[in-house]
């Protein structure tokens, strides 16, 4: 069956996360004049992040742990000591300035005008409910997209079989007529295959892949080879 429906990620697939993600925290420790180089924070934040964001996937912990524990441990590895009540305003400012920022990957607005005239586009995201739409809104992507599906809305996070489901019939979509783009193999690509869905890597970082059962591009333009 012919593709219908081309269901998105948005952090680090669309919106530039990481880019965007540096500008927040220095909005957050210029105001705030946490003294330590933010380089050598993020060197430290950003691997750890990526294991809470794991677990958080995995019901090992809450939102809330994650949003204090990725700072925690961070601070407590750079040894900057910092009160639990200075942690708790960075985790929220950080998360109110982090729509501010629009930057989008390379190409983006190129590809989702090709896109738009032939499929119709949604986005499936286990970012936060209150903030994913802002962040559309703020880059000027909003509008592409008819459905936007967060696995907070659905009560599971992806690559939980739910939540592709969810988006399916959200989207009156056909499975096989559907495909997913998105950074993450657990997250997005195994996630969407394990419904019947087609799927297609966004790897950017250019890692290697070890994989026949789906394909991946180093960049969005790439896309047009597939669809």
């Amino acid at each position: 069956m012919e593709i219908q429906h081309v269901f998105f990620d948005l952090d680090h697939t669309l919106w530039d996360f990481e880019k965007n993600s540096d500008l927040a925290f220095k909005k957050v420790f210029d105001k705030q004049n946490i003294t330590i180089d933010l380089n050598s924070f993020l060197e430290v934040y950003k691997p750890l992040n990526l294991q809470y964001w794991k677990m958080y996937r995995e019901e090992k912990v809450t939102k809330e742990e994650l949003r204090y524990k990725r700072l925690k441990s961070t601070f407590d590895a750079v040894n900057y000591r910092i009160s639990d009540n200075l942690i708790d305003v960075i985790a929220i400012e950080y998360i109110n300035f982090l729509p501010d920022f629009n930057h989008l990957f390379e190409h983006t607005f190129e590809i989702l005008d090709y896109l738009k005239g032939k499929y119709q586009l949604h986005i499936i995201t286990n970012g936060f409910e209150e903030i994913q739409t802002k962040k559309m809104e703020t880059s000027k992507i909003l509008h592409y997209f008819d459905i936007i599906v967060t696995s907070e809305s659905v009560g599971v996070k992806k690559p939980n079989p739910k939540v592709f489901n969810f988006a399916l019939e959200k989207a009156n979509a056909i499975n096989s007529a559907s495909i997913m783009i998105g950074d993450s193999i657990e997250a997005d690509v195994e996630g969407a295959l394990s419904v019947g869905m087609k799927a297609i890597h966004a790897n950017f970082e250019k890692g290697k892949v070890n994989n026949v059962n789906f394909n991946s591009i180093t960049s969005l333009l790439d896309i047009k080879e597939y669809l």
